[in-house]
């Protein structure tokens, strides 16, 4: 399933979504099978800003000096967007968790204060955020062959009509059911790594020595 002539991915990014955080189930799973499958490589999951040009500000930051043909981003839902216009503006691989497709359209609602599924702690979803949501995206996907879709028809947050035709020339995972946190992931996370090349037959190589920035607090 790994795209054709693409080695195993050595760096990886996880992207959380909207009100969410590194410690949400997904991130923690994936964050635990790296541990255990592949300690060499260099993981990073950290904690976006609410500002969407702050977060791919970061990003970008993060990544830099990353080798593109060997870093592995995966994304869910706001994430899932982000991840997309990374990975597609350096050449690198992603996979998307019921991304979301136009969060500058469904995140207006959300404009004011909000709290954190993972804390009690409060943040501030300013207006001005959903002109930074459309200055990123959605952009036309240029290298679809390195995108990875899974999408569950259940989702009670987004679409999964409107995501099947946004990757309509990706590789796709449709699931029937499920929900938008997709509570089976541990069914699909061998296809995950499968498609960055990291299916427990392979071999990760050794990681850059560069450190994987801290965002800021």
């Amino acid at each position: 399933m790994n795209p054709v002539g693409r080695p195993p991915v050595t760096h990886l990014l996880y992207l959380h979504g909207f009100r969410s955080s590194p410690r949400s189930a997904k991130a923690q799973r994936t964050a635990a099978w790296v541990r255990e499958h592949h300690p060499a490589l260099a993981w990073w999951c950290p904690q976006l800003p609410a500002s969407p040009a702050q977060a791919m500000a970061l990003l970008r930051e993060g990544v830099r000096g990353w080798p593109a043909e060997r870093t592995g981003v995966i994304g869910s839902s706001l994430g899932g967007f982000y991840a997309t216009e990374l990975a597609q503006s350096i050449g690198a691989r992603a996979v998307l968790l019921n991304p979301a497709v136009d969060p500058a359209r469904d995140l207006v609602r959300y404009i004011g204060e909000n709290r954190a599924w993972h804390s009690d702690d409060a943040f501030f979803f300013r207006s001005e955020y959903i002109d930074e949501l459309r200055s990123i995206g959605p952009t036309p996907l240029r290298s679809a062959q390195d995108l990875y879709a899974v999408i569950a028809k259940g989702d009670e947050v987004l679409s999964w009509v409107e995501m099947a035709q946004r990757y309509a020339a990706c590789r796709q995972c449709l699931i029937e059911g499920g929900d938008h946190a997709l509570s089976d992931f541990e069914a699909h996370l061998p296809s995950v790594m499968d498609f960055l090349g990291l299916a427990l037959s392979s071999t990760s190589e050794p990681a850059s020595t560069r450190p994987v920035p801290t965002p800021p607090r």
